[in-house]
């Protein structure tokens, strides 16, 4: 197992961004090619600066104040007398953990929020409260493994979902791009007298296309 590889399981996977990277994979690529220290994860707390340290022979530095403060776990709860179902919140949260519909209340799995709190700046009614998860535990002694496990797989799918969200739509894109293609003369808003302005169309058809390949990698 590579040193990444041991510094991400090291981390607790709240995919918080407080480190300065977008998910705590992120971080440990960072960490290993030297770019960032090994104090900078404020879920993690001082226990999860000590696992880095141990993995990569460097000193235990206090925690990075400019990241945040070593605090206890929590979670978060929608008012949802004041939720206008905007779905920002469930487009910002990296595991899943918020469902719901356009136009209709959404509310919070529990088990699946990491207490990042990435769907508070979103939220345009300010509907999102926070809750106090671990009482007075911080870092580790606030957040276990099997959470830590949990999250992580709920972030994972979430990646892959994402991805095959995005190859749908550039293969519908690409779709729609090779039917206008083919059905070019017969487009009612061109005139097929104007051979120039029907090339110029086929022109930027066909790139438009071109992108949509490179896309899906085809």
């Amino acid at each position: 197992m590579s040193l990444e590889q041991d510094l991400l399981n090291a981390l607790p996977q709240t995919q918080c961004t407080r480190c300065g990277y977008p998910d705590c994979a992120g971080y440990a690529r960072a960490i290993v090619q030297g770019e960032a220290r090994i104090n900078q994860c404020p879920p993690g707390g001082q226990a999860g600066i000590e696992r880095l340290a141990a993995l990569t022979g460097q000193p235990a530095l206090p925690l990075n104040a400019e990241h945040g403060v070593e605090a206890p776990r929590t979670v978060v709860w929608i008012d949802e007398n004041w939720c206008i179902g905007c779905t920002l919140c469930i487009e910002a949260c990296p595991t899943d953990a918020i469902v719901g519909t356009h136009k209709r209340m959404h509310t919070v799995i529990e088990p699946y929020c990491t207490g990042c709190e990435l769907c508070l700046p979103v939220c345009p009614v300010d509907c999102i409260l926070v809750e106090n998860a671990s009482g007075e535990d911080t870092g580790w002694k606030a957040w276990s493994g099997e959470q830590a496990d949990l999250a992580r797989s709920r972030y994972a799918q979430r990646q892959q979902r994402l991805v095959r969200a995005q190859t749908e739509h550039q293969s519908q894109q690409a779709a729609k791009a090779r039917n206008k293609l083919a059905h070019l003369n017969e487009l009612t808003h061109t005139d097929p007298k104007d051979q120039a302005g029907i090339d110029r169309k086929r022109t930027i058809i066909e790139a438009a296309l071109a992108r949509a390949k490179a896309r899906l990698g085809r």
